[in-house]
């Protein structure tokens, strides 16, 4: 008898430890999750745009390492970004930039992946549509489908003719916005005149070569050019021509004005999702991607006065106005 309750005991005692394994394990696995962040290029929208999503992630209480990577914006070094993170099989990749989102759409159909800072989802091929993204991929565009012609509108009103427009011909991104901004000046009767460079270096010396053919410069998201924004200022300063930006951080930095959203926001909103993958186990198809909220005209009133621009009082009610902040 005594040695069959002994057996009995044993029996519940290893049945009771392997319950803990288990249980254990399963903690072990849920906390050791891995999120890879593939950033193109350092400047102050991607920036909060990060830190947005890692805000959503740790209001979520999820214990997650973060291995972040930047470009440098080098489209090689991008790709090898993606290589490697899906070499070290993170649970899921954050694409801050449409090329680095595209970098890792390119090497896995199985990672989830999050992506923000992209202008157009569809046209980049990372979704099929915003409301069915049909694949592992889904996220935040930085690009409200009112904003360009809000712009557009912005630009007449203080009576400029001509657009200048700097970009990266490499960057799909921007190549379709400037075909949108083309499209849009014909049909308002606006002339644009275009300058394309290739790195931050090129930025200074293409918007020279636009100050004899526009009356005003526009910065539309494009990284290269955002990520060298104070050479375009300095231009637009000595030659009194406004540059009119796309996003609140590139108003703050110095430019005149733009109908724009704090990227900290569609960072937190894209972190939202990532939390939505990792902890409620949905998958990236069935989470429709979003357009930026919250869309407000923002104006620099101090790069108003520096570019030339006399604001009406018509402007100055309909925009939130802020100055350039400066160390005395």
């Amino acid at each position: 008898m005594k040695k069959l309750i002994s057996l009995v005991i044993v029996g519940l005692l290893a049945m009771v430890l392997t319950a803990c394994g288990t249980s254990s394990g399963a903690e072990e696995n849920q906390d050791s999750l891995t999120i890879g962040i593939s950033q193109i290029v350092e400047h102050p929208a991607l920036d909060q745009a990060t830190e947005g999503f890692k805000q959503a992630i740790t209001d979520a209480d999820l214990d997650v390492e973060f291995e972040e990577e930047v470009a440098q914006g080098d489209s090689n070094n991008n790709q090898m970004i993606a290589q490697k993170l899906v070499g070290d099989d993170v649970d899921l990749i954050f694409g801050n930039s449409t090329p680095s989102a595209q970098s890792a759409l390119n090497e896995t159909s199985e990672i989830p992946i999050v992506f923000t800072s992209v202008t157009d989802p569809v046209g980049a091929g990372l979704v099929e549509t915003m409301e069915e993204p049909g694949s592992n991929v889904t996220g935040t565009a930085d690009m409200h489908p009112d904003t360009l012609p809000n712009t557009m509108d912005l630009i007449r009103e203080i009576g400029a003719e001509s657009v200048g427009l700097i970009y990266n011909a490499s960057e799909q991104n921007s190549v379709s916005q400037v075909e949108s901004v083309n499209q849009l000046a014909e049909e308002k009767g606006l002339e644009t005149a275009e300058a394309t460079v290739s790195s931050s270096s090129e930025v200074k010396q293409a918007a020279e070569s636009l100050t004899n053919k526009a009356d005003v410069f526009l910065i539309i998201t494009d990284n290269t050019v955002v990520s060298a924004l104070e050479t375009v200022i300095m231009v637009g300063q000595d030659q009194q021509m406004p540059v009119v930006v796309s996003e609140h951080d590139s108003v703050e930095r110095g430019g005149f004005a733009a109908f724009g959203f704090d990227y900290f926001d569609i960072g937190y909103d894209a972190g939202e999702k990532a939390v939505a993958i990792l902890k409620d186990g949905k998958s990236p198809s069935e989470i429709p991607a979003e357009f930026p909220q919250n869309l407000q005209l923002m104006i620099n009133t101090e790069a108003a006065e520096k570019m030339g621009v006399e604001l009406t009082e018509e402007l100055k009610e309909k925009a939130e106005l802020v100055t350039t902040e400066k160390d005395e």
